[in-house]
């Protein structure tokens, strides 16, 4: 298991499920997609639309884009 990374801050979350642990699957709020006060990620920080994040549950660290304000251009 990897430690937090220095970064990871509480008061910056992100409601992302965690591909690795998948810990949001039997919760309430989250299956509604209502902020959930337990699986929150750690925002460790972005780049344009990507977002860098850490589990607080199993520790792992992923970038998840977001595609917000990406328009495909038509041809």
């Amino acid at each position: 298991m990897l430690p937090l990374d220095p970064q990871a801050d509480p008061g910056r979350r992100a409601w992302i499920p965690c591909p690795r642990c998948r810990d949001h699957q039997q919760c309430e709020p989250c299956q509604e997609q209502r902020t959930c006060p337990t699986h929150w990620r750690y925002l460790l920080g972005n780049t344009g639309t990507r977002l860098h994040l850490q589990c607080r549950t199993c520790t792992h660290v992923w970038t998840h884009h977001t595609h917000f304000g990406h328009t495909p251009r038509r041809r």
